[in-house]
């Protein structure tokens, strides 16, 4: 019989005799698949399973882990020389004016400084978000779809969402990730995406806060300029905008050396806020595009690579920012009762 049978018909018993039996790490279910599925779906939990991905150690995490508590330290640290060092060298200039502007201002800064640091803590030391822990491997517990693609985290040895990405830097999973900051040495997800948001925002109406005042107060501080334009006479029309300005920036330098301490960090306030900000402008204008189009940073990563399109709506935002309710629902509504005729 064996020397009978077609090539294809051989090729068919092989097939047949090369499957084996495995086990959905979801579910636990025993499922017998080919030898050359190594990635199977579960059908009655969902679970993904990819049989040769082995499991994944990462050994830098403490490294990363400093690394991040480093770049905290220096923000916190830069954060809180702004705050002080701004009131050492603005009020007095300030106060010296009128007692009521100088109330003003603190409130202005007592608001602005509560709100940056207090969404800053929210974003850097609160989680960013865990899937939720879900029994798995036994076939009572874990219900018809309740795994539904889910797939199994090598790093974490746990189920892992759709929507969930692992993090090599913080060392677990995180739902809806947006993406590691070191600067706040934690990721940017699901649970703390919103106060991230507000972070930017508190901390752009600062920088902008503190530009403005160090440059007004600089303004008054600052030594009289003398300018020497006696030695352009002789100069040609082609470099008299050049003698011009380089005299302009001798002068403008020179008199930097004459600044007192005060004026000195008032200088250091207005470069630091305005070249801060710009970043600040960028990325926060980048968050907000994103949250428009519905996705965030890692997921308009892997849609540029699939070219899907999402629904780019401001219902995003709005649902984003937690006000469910549409703006004309707090708005005053008449209502217009129609007249019945009675005959």
């Amino acid at each position: 019989m064996a020397s009978s049978s077609s090539p294809e018909e051989e090729q068919y018993v092989t097939e047949v005799t090369d499957n084996y039996e495995t086990t959905c790490w979801g579910c636990g279910l025993h499922i017998l698949l080919p030898s050359c599925a190594s990635v199977f779906k579960c059908g009655w939990c969902g679970a993904i399973t990819n049989e040769k991905k082995p499991k994944r150690e990462d050994k830098c995490v403490r490294w990363r882990l400093l690394r991040d508590r480093c770049f905290l330290s220096i923000v916190v640290t830069f954060m809180l020389f702004v705050i002080f060092g701004g009131v050492w060298a603005l009020y007095p200039i300030i106060l010296s004016f009128n007692l009521l502007c100088g109330v003003f201002h603190s409130m202005i800064i007592a608001i602005l400084s509560i709100a940056t640091i207090s969404f800053f803590s929210l974003s850097a030391f609160r989680c960013a978000g865990t899937p939720p822990n879900i029994l798995w491997g036994s076939y009572p517990t874990v219900g018809k779809g309740d795994l539904e693609n889910y797939t199994f985290c090598r790093y974490c040895s746990k189920p892992k969402s759709p929507r969930a990405h692992h993090c090599r830097s913080c060392g677990k999973c995180i739902l809806d990730m947006d993406h590691h900051c070191p600067f706040i040495g934690n990721c940017v997800g699901a649970a703390n995406h919103r106060n991230f948001i507000f972070f930017l925002i508190s901390a752009v109406s600062s920088t902008i806060y503190v530009s403005i005042m160090a440059a007004y107060a600089s303004s008054y501080i600052w030594p009289p300029l003398k300018y020497s334009f006696g030695r352009l006479n002789g100069a040609s029309q082609k470099y008299l905008a050049w003698r011009v300005l380089s005299e302009l920036v001798v002068t403008f330098l020179g008199s930097v050396l004459l600044l007192s301490s005060r004026g000195l960090v008032l200088v250091y306030l207005f470069i630091s806020s305005v070249s801060l900000q710009i970043g600040l402008i960028v990325l926060l204008w980048q968050q907000l595009s994103y949250i428009y189009q519905g996705k965030t940073y890692l997921s308009n990563l892997s849609s540029a690579a699939d070219n899907e399109e999402e629904k780019k709506d401001c219902q995003n935002l709005v649902r984003f920012f937690g006000f469910h309710y549409p703006a004309t629902r707090f708005l005053p509504t008449i209502n217009v009762t129609q007249k019945r005729h009675v005959k």
